[in-house]
């Protein structure tokens, strides 16, 4: 039933994800600045940025196992104290273990709010206004990004320090927990979603193991690129930052009106299209530079913007028995995809730079033929899910005619 309460913790929770969202674009914005101040190396930058990741899916996990013992609101009390002390121990830790733990709390806390808030809006919201809901939801992660890059941007260009803009990151979650305060959760909408052994039941079926080893390849299709793109795009006369700000900007337009488009074709519809605009993006990026790399970002962020938030509205939808759990878990696999991939993939662009320079490519050709011939092979991952929802599309077809038919 949507009513006050329901859409009160609906904006709590919008306000969760930003907090997620400036944590993730505002902390790559002053890595600069952190390195320089307090003598870091690359590689301990690039630790300190996975603990974000680790944390992620722990949480997540965990927060799926336990929702239907202690709540969604328990889920983020511990939320917030993970996101406010994390940000108050990176602004004064000063330290690198000091930032691996800050960093790794603020991660913990972005996986709780997935972990409570993708169950509450499947159970505050019914049919289509799920859907909708869903993806506005969603909608604030790269909202979130274009906000924080832009003000990172901002006030680095402004003289201000790393630590004023860690602040900001807790004006979003002094709001989510006013928001969230004296709110009653929403009771699982299916009765076998509220017990651990029917959780399990479902994730196990057929269905749902399919969906596993689709949520590993629509990560990978939008996080892949997106890590890599950039780099690879300043050498081909494109401008990466408004290339990041196009595709987040248009992911989140998209996902604003995704309760319409999943209204007409279903979520089963909405991924297939998804794979298909995806493959054209990522194609594009391997093969064009200058200003087609703009009209690739808008395949690309048309294409991924509805994998997460229809891949999640999905198992609410279709498998409500997996209940927060199979939500988590699903999120998780995701994470995890990402996180396994990445260094697949760096190890695709040093052959690839190999092979550039062996027929003598050197300075911007060498890192732009490279880095093209590694979106080039990144194109498989979102062309085998147009194979997979392709099959997916019918075998849910299948099942209303037999659900029909009972």
């Amino acid at each position: 039933m949507e009513n006050a309460n329901n859409k009160k913790l609906f904006y709590a929770s919008c306000f969760a994800l930003i907090t997620t969202a400036l944590s993730f674009s505002i902390r790559a914005g002053i890595l600069p600045q952190l390195g320089q101040e307090l003598n870091l190396s690359g590689e301990q930058l690039g630790f300190i940025n996975s603990m974000w990741f680790l944390g992620f899916p722990i949480s997540m996990v965990i927060g799926g196992l336990i929702y239907n013992t202690v709540g969604g609101k328990v889920i983020m009390q511990f939320a917030f104290f993970a996101h406010a002390i994390g940000i108050i121990m990176t602004i004064y830790s000063g330290s690198y273990i000091g930032l691996l733990v800050s960093t790794l709390l603020i991660g913990l806390g972005n996986g709780c709010t997935e972990a409570a808030c993708n169950p509450m809006i499947a159970d505050a919201f019914q049919g289509n206004t799920m859907s909708k809901m869903m993806n506005r939801f969603h909608m604030w992660f790269p909202g979130g990004i274009v906000i924080g890059s832009l003000v990172s941007e901002f006030m680095t260009s402004a003289g201000f320090g790393w630590q004023t803009q860690i602040w900001l990151i807790l004006i979003p979650t002094l709001i989510y927990a006013y928001l969230f305060f004296g709110q009653s959760w929403p009771p699982a909408k299916v009765e076998e979603a509220a017990s651990l052994k029917g959780n399990l039941k479902a994730m196990v079926s057929p269905l749902f193991i399919f969906m596993m080893v689709c949520m590993a390849l629509t990560a990978i299709s939008e996080f892949g690129p997106q890590q890599w793109v950039g780099l690879i795009l300043a050498k081909s006369g494109a401008k990466p930052m408004l290339v990041l700000a196009l595709v987040t900007g248009l992911m989140a337009f998209a996902r604003y009106f995704g309760g319409e488009v999943v209204q007409k074709f279903d979520q089963t519809g909405v991924l297939l299209g998804s794979a298909v605009l995806a493959t054209i993006g990522v194609y594009l990026f391997s093969t064009q530079t200058g200003g087609m790399a703009y009209v690739a970002a808008i395949f690309f962020a048309l294409g991924i913007a509805y994998f997460w938030p229809n891949m999640i509205g999905f198992i609410a939808d279709k498998i409500p028995q997996s209940g927060a759990l199979g939500m988590s878990i699903i999120g998780a696999v995701g994470m995890f995809s990402s996180s396994i991939f990445q260094p697949i993939i760096g190890s695709w662009i040093d052959a690839d730079k190999a092979a550039a320079a062996s027929q003598g490519l050197t300075g911007d050709q060498l890192e732009l033929v490279s880095g093209q011939a590694t979106l080039g092979t990144m194109v498989f991952f979102p062309a085998i899910l147009i194979v997979l929802f392709t099959i997916l599309l019918f075998w849910v077809k299948k099942r209303k005619a037999q659900f029909a038919m009972a």
